[in-house]
Parts: C-alpha cells; structure tokens; sequence
C-alpha cells in the first residue's frame, strides 16, 4: 500500500481500526529513500460519559464496549507513544452537544429516529477535524473507516466507494462528506478485511490488536435511549414535552393511549402498551396530532420513500430519473429503486419491491454499483 509523503492527522478513537490505520501510515515510506509520512494523532474528546451517571437508571460505571470512552483515549495515547508520534486529544464537547447530541434530542421528541453517528461524521469527524488538521500543519487527515475514496478524471469529482470487506462497509454513515473533505482524507483500510487489519495490528506490535469494536452510541449509557432523554431533559431544566395521545388501527380505530410520541419507532414491537392476538408493530407516527399508528407486519412494507438535506458525491446534481440501490438503514441490503427529483433539495425513490420499515429520521443512501451516488434524510 503506498501512500503520497505528506503531513496526516489520523483520528484516533482507541479502537483497532484507527490505530491500525496510523500504523499503517507511519510506516509508509514515498518509496524512494525509506522516508516516513509526517503522522499526527489527534482524539476528538466529545462527551464526558459520567456526565449522567446514576440519572433515571443510567448505569453509573460506563460500559466496556462503548465508543470514545477514557479508557479508549488512554489506549490511543499508549498507540502513538508505541509509533512514535505525537498525539494530542481535541476537546469538542461543546460542538458535539450542539450538532449532534441536541439534534438528537430534538428529532427522537418530534417522533423521528435519527443517526447520531452520520451527524458525528459530517459535522465532527471531518469537518473540524480538517479544521484542526490544518492548524497544525497537516495536509490530509486518516480514519479507521471501511471505505475507498479515489478520484474520477473524467467525472473530475472523488467518489466514495464501499470497501473490500462489505460485512463492515461503514459508507452508509459517511454519505454527507463533501468534496473538499473527500479530497482530503484517506481510508487505509479500505482494501482490507477486518481479519487482515487485525493481522496488521499484530505485526506492527499494537497490544489492542484483539480489543471487540466498540457496539453503543458513545453518549447513550447502556443503550436506552428514553432513560438518556428523560435524563437529558432533567439536567437542562426542561420538561419532557407533552405528546400523549392515542394509539390507533391502520383502519382508524382508536385502540389505546400512549404516554408520548418518543417512546416509539416504525417498526417498533414491543412496549406498545396494547394487547393484541396478532403482532403488531408501529406504522407511523404523526407529530402534529401525537397519534401513533400501529398495523400488521405486512403493512410496514412501503414501495416509495421521499429524502431531503441531499448531498451528491459521484454526479454534481440529479438531473431526472436514475436507477439506484437504495439502503435504508445500516443493516439494511440495497434495494433497486428509481430516484427522481421531487422539488427543492428532495428526491421521491420508488422501489421494485416493497421495502419494509421505511423510518423518519434515518438516512437513505443511494448507489451505483460499489459508488455511493449520494444521500439524504427521510422525511
């Protein structure tokens, strides 16, 4: 793997994929004379994980497993100290709460699911992270993501693409970096598999070669995410919001009450508060009137979903209708649909096959082939 000499910021979480990524790149020579890139270490410390500890059953000892802890920080500074780099952790809290933890906050109580790891790319990850790369001389910035980014001459735009290793393809969450950040960053472990990066971390020596990636929201204390509202809520000052309301049969029947409109997802099974002698799940939820609906599994199949807040990466604009796989949730295998434009900064994508749980608030990524056309967020 051969890699340009220059100056690169990698972003280091702790984690064996970013740590194996600086490795990597610290040991890249120009191929002439031996030389070495110029490796920076840099941490985005972004959220204090004891800041509602012991709150509303908030376990008050953090979790093994969860992104960016302490101990993640204290593994990456024992990484660089190894490489022989520098290293130094960006303290972003203030932003992270900004952009993406109230962001957050605000879509779960409005009755929509969001992602907080795609507003952490787009607004964290790459975006001050460049910001900070540059402030100390860095020409390019590196991360642990599984995924390729090269140049089309001929397009004269990067294109990101997905990775070697599709059972870790991370480009769903990446879908809203722009073309000066493309530019600019670099995806070592992009042609490789999770097994062969593990290898690599062995042979360069990293005692975290074996550590389990990392499986919970960084901000989100064992994974319930209406003990961290309430929680939340209770450390600003503010009230829950009032959004009781009825809960209703696809035929319009009203069948119950609910507590308030975030307690529920599309898709969602459990917790309904409704005895049934079928299974039913959430269809929809309607911030205006607080009702949630709620229907057979077979009734969450949709064949159309409409996106906004669109970013494009291999075309500069949709210009009329394109064939695309479309991916509705980071589990979720591309679907073939037909995208259309569908007014200002929103697309309609209609599928060949129904698509089930089509969620509010999460993303909807399209591609051609292994490129990622582009993105947005459904409406």
């Amino acid at each position: 793997m051969n890699f340009e000499h220059t100056t690169i910021a990698v972003a280091m979480s702790g984690g064996v994929d970013s740590s194996t990524a600086a490795a990597i790149l610290a040991h890249a020579g120009d191929g002439s004379a031996g030389e070495r890139n110029t490796v920076v270490g840099l941490t985005l410390q972004l959220w204090d994980q004891t800041r509602l500890a012991g709150k509303h059953g908030i376990p008050d000892a953090p979790k093994a497993g969860r992104c960016c802890s302490l101990d993640d920080v204290y593994d990456a500074r024992r990484v660089a100290e190894h490489l022989g780099i520098p290293y130094y952790v960006v303290n972003q809290e203030e932003r992270f709460e900004r952009d993406v933890v109230r962001p957050f906050v605000d879509e779960y109580l409005a009755g929509r699911t969001p992602i907080p790891c795609s507003l952490c790319n787009n607004h964290l990850k790459f975006d001050q992270l460049l910001t900070t790369a540059r402030s100390i001389g860095a020409d390019r910035i590196a991360t642990g993501h599984y995924a390729v980014n090269e140049y089309d001459e001929t397009r004269g735009r990067w294109i990101l693409k997905r990775p070697a290793d599709l059972t870790k393809d991370q480009t769903y969450f990446l879908f809203g970096l722009t073309q000066q950040q493309l530019a600019h960053t670099l995806f070592p472990l992009g042609q490789m598999t999770k097994p062969e990066v593990r290898e690599t971390a062995r042979r360069h020596g990293l005692k975290l070669a074996e550590k389990p990636d990392s499986q919970e929201i960084c901000f989100i204390p064992g994974g319930d995410y209406k003990q961290f509202l309430t929680a939340y809520l209770e450390e600003q000052g503010e009230a829950m919001p009032k959004t009781a309301g009825e809960l209703v049969a696809s035929n319009g029947e009203v069948i119950g009450r609910h507590d308030g409109i975030f307690n529920f997802t599309v898709g969602q099974r459990k917790g309904l508060g409704v005895a049934s002698t079928s299974p039913l799940y959430v269809l929809n939820i309607d911030p205006a009137s607080h009702r949630v609906t709620v229907g057979t599994d077979a009734a969450l199949a949709t064949r159309t979903l409409r996106a906004g807040r669109l970013n494009w990466i291999s075309i500069a604009e949709l210009g009329g209708p394109m064939r695309v796989r479309a991916k509705i949730r980071h589990r979720h295998e591309p679907a073939w649909a037909t995208l259309e434009p569908a007014g200002p900064d929103e697309v309609v994508a209609t599928f060949d096959e129904p698509q089930r749980a089509v969620t509010p608030g999460q993303a909807a990524v399209f591609y051609d082939g292994d490129e990622v056309v582009g993105g947005g967020w459904i409406i």
